[in-house]
């Protein structure tokens, strides 16, 4: 049994959560609790770089570090624990958790409407992901993925526009129906003769009971009940439809999480859960992750053509990237240790680079809305002179968005492609030419809204402030970052897949 307590885990995953906890109690007027957030969000991004930077790799390095665990729920027939733990996979996405969620707190500085309450249900919010990406006991899994539902739901419904209620209420009625889902694979995973435990590092090891004991529900039944739960979250067609609503209505902070963060909650489960316990399920059914990845990567990019909207436009292509995730994770069916990493790699820089990217994306969006007052495409035009740092962001995310070499697209598309290529080759050259799709409408929607014809009521329209800036510089930095020196990444990555990919048979 993995044990410990090191305290930073728990530290990282819980102060946006006393942070909004003291702003309910104690921090007074809405100037004072801006400021107080967003020290509380910049101490939580320091935190979990700190978890990145201490985060070893190589030889003789632990698989699971900084744990922290304790008797959660002491019963003899229910043994739960608190067990928080990063490996290769999940420090990266600690990591992008607290640098989007100190951006979404900067991008709610000009909140005037119950700021209080916002701020509270936002950092909440950001407590429920980290934990998600730390927990490594399945209860406890279970217990962040529903908190995420009550903040979401709340900001989308309360901070959101348009049809803020029906989207909230889709939202969340998406996200119950897959954890209901969830919740029966758990149940039936604990109740398992000879199992009894929801540790999932135990659950995840080869040769454990899980893999030999006579389920109560067939180990196929079990993948296929966890795969509705995450792909809806992640999402994949056909199960999307949620996304383009809450996006679209959503206040730009719960858009820049939902893209950047929750959606990353889908293919995390699918990476740690689907593949990590079920290895066996997930080399059998490979083919059908690749016909949806296939299918979700086509339909998501085809439809994004049609978007007059920004936000559905990014919401929309959201969708297609998050077909590469399935891609890449389908690639384990090439049997092949080398290949099987390239893929998976693949889908795991997918996670963390889709998250940078479309967070810029919806910050930027964000600035055009709150300055001139409209999204559509159409009535747009010639903002490129007016709000130049904007556009240049928004014009960086796009190229990072279709794959530019330079930028951190690129390389998790890249190792996807490679990866799939190698066991289905005709659904990856159909894949691959939502790249060419991906050009048209982002280079479309960048030429009709900042470089066509300028628009005179537009004449007085600013560019971005010092804080309206910085979350922006920040992303861009990091998608150039990683897209220049990509192994900053891709070695975490990998040293966190390599145990899984030794699980999948042919696999190590």
């Amino acid at each position: 049994m993995v044990t410990g307590f090191s305290g930073l885990l728990t530290a990282t995953v819980f102060l946006p959560a006393a942070g909004a906890l003291a702003i309910l109690l104690v921090v007074r007027g809405d100037r004072t609790i801006r400021y107080f957030a967003v020290l509380v969000a910049l101490a939580d991004l320091v935190l979990s770089l700190l978890v990145f930077a201490l985060f070893e790799q190589g030889d003789g390095a632990e698989r699971f570090q900084l744990i922290d665990r304790f008797t959660w729920i002491p019963a003899e027939t229910l043994r739960a624990s608190f067990f928080l733990g990063v490996d290769g996979l999940n420090t990266p996405l600690v990591a992008l958790t607290g640098l989007l969620g100190f951006c979404a707190v900067l991008a709610s500085w000009h909140i005037k409407l119950r700021v209080r309450e916002y701020f509270i249900w936002l950092l909440v919010l950001q407590t429920a992901v980290m934990g998600v990406f730390s927990a490594l006991d399945l209860l406890l899994f279970f217990f962040f993925w529903e908190l995420e539902l009550v903040p979401m739901y709340m900001l989308i419904s309360i901070w959101g526009s348009g049809r803020k209620e029906y989207s909230a209420m889709k939202f969340l009625v998406f996200t119950l129906l897959g954890s209901a889902f969830m919740l029966v694979a758990i149940v039936a995973v604990f109740a398992t003769p000879g199992v009894g435990t929801f540790d999932m590092v135990e659950l995840s090891t080869k040769g454990t009971t899980l893999a030999s004991a006579s389920v109560l529900i067939p180990m196929t039944g079990l993948f296929w009940l966890f795969f509705v739960a995450f792909a809806i979250k992640l999402p994949s067609w056909p199960v999307h439809t949620w996304l383009p609503d809450a996006h679209t209505d959503a206040p730009t902070a719960a858009s820049v999480m939902l893209a950047g963060v929750l959606l990353k909650m889908g293919g995390y489960g699918l990476l740690r859960i689907n593949l990590g316990m079920f290895p066996g399920q997930t080399d059998k059914f490979a083919w059908a992750l690749v016909a949806l990845g296939v299918v979700s990567v086509l339909y998501g990019a085809v439809v994004t053509l049609q978007q007059t909207d920004l936000k559905r436009l990014i919401a929309f292509s959201s969708v297609s990237h998050m077909g590469l995730v399935l891609l890449g994770i389908g690639s384990i069916g090439v049997s092949d240790g080398e290949l099987t990493m390239a893929g998976l790699n693949g889908a795991a820089m997918q996670l963390f680079t889709h998250g940078t990217i479309t967070g810029l994306l919806f910050l930027t969006v964000g600035l055009v809305y709150e300055k001139t007052h409209t999204r559509h495409i159409p009535d747009l035009g010639g903002l490129a002179g007016r709000m130049p740092v904007v556009a240049t962001a928004i014009l960086i995310a796009g190229l990072a968005s279709l794959g530019l070499p330079g930028l951190s697209g690129f390389v998790s598309e890249l190792l996807v492609f490679m990866g799939a290529f190698q066991a289905y080759a005709w659904p990856t050259v159909l894949a691959v030419l939502s790249i060419v799709l991906a050009a048209g409408y982002i280079l479309w929607m960048m030429e009709r809204a900042f470089f066509g014809v300028r628009r005179e009521r537009f004449a007085q329209v600013t560019d971005a402030s010092l804080v309206e800036a910085t979350p922006l510089v920040l992303l861009v930095i990091t998608i150039v970052g990683i897209g220049v020196y990509p192994s900053l990444l891709t070695d975490v990555f990998q040293s966190g897949l390599e145990p899984i990919v030794a699980l999948i048979p042919g696999g190590g």
